[in-house]
């Protein structure tokens, strides 16, 4: 049975995820994608949520990806945040796009 990937974050949602305010102080396995940007742990294509491409203040270019339950917990703290102020939400959770993606990245957070 073919393994399902970690839906991919839109430029919308990436902007309301906390990302680490430092990406100067991220080590190499973190800034390549290899480790979570959050927790560390190591990734595979299987279990990572591709972040996008981030640059740093020394001009280093950054390609963070998160493990699903850290992705998952950020999406949470966003929607928390977004919800309330989002007409769309208030009237249909599902008639926001942004809330749409963000509540995928929780269940997916919690596989």
């Amino acid at each position: 049975m073919p393994t399902e990937t970690a839906p991919k974050p839109t430029l919308e949602s990436l902007a309301v995820l906390s990302l680490p305010a430092t990406l100067d102080s991220l080590d190499a396995a973190r800034a390549s994608g290899r480790a979570c940007v959050w927790g560390g742990e190591r990734l595979t294509i299987e279990t990572a949520v591709d972040l996008g491409e981030q640059t740093d203040s020394a001009g280093r270019v950054c390609f963070l990806r998160a493990c699903r339950r850290h992705a998952g917990q950020a999406a949470h703290r966003a929607l928390m945040e977004h919800a309330p102020s989002c007409e769309q939400c208030t009237d249909n959770a599902g008639g926001c796009g942004l809330g749409r993606v963000l509540l995928r990245l929780i269940r997916e957070g919690r596989r």
